[in-house]
């Protein structure tokens, strides 16, 4: 015979046939806005190097790539460092995740915007 609570047929259940966890989303949470930061990181430094010249030539570590390394290195620096404040200040809050995907969506497409030509090539 057949437990009232067991899964339906089909895949599908009631709520009550599968808890939710307590768990805490911060530490999720950071991960997801530090990646929208990094990649707004990225289009920033892209466009400032596009802006000036001094930018452009600092971030020159690498004569066979060019301006490229700086950026790309510099980007992932604020990536990591980004990660690692935002999680010591959400590891233990109930952060939702859907908000924080939200807000990197919002970073991502900033940062999207960065790395467009027709956009950094204003500043010219």
């Amino acid at each position: 015979m057949e437990s009232k609570n067991a899964a339906t047929p089909s895949g599908g259940g009631r709520e009550e046939d599968f808890p939710l966890s307590d768990k805490v989303e911060g530490p999720i949470s950071a991960a997801i806005i530090a990646a929208g930061v990094g990649a707004t990181a990225l289009g920033l430094l892209t466009t400032l190097a596009e802006a000036s010249t001094t930018v452009h030539d600092g971030l020159e570590w690498s004569d066979s790539v060019g301006p490229l390394s700086g950026k790309t290195i510099l980007a992932v620096v604020v990536w990591l460092f980004a990660w690692a404040i935002l999680y010591a200040v959400l590891r233990n809050k109930p952060f939702e995740t859907v908000r924080a995907f939200v807000i990197s969506l919002a970073l991502i497409a900033l940062g999207i915007l960065g790395t467009f030509p027709p956009f950094f090539q204003l500043f010219a």
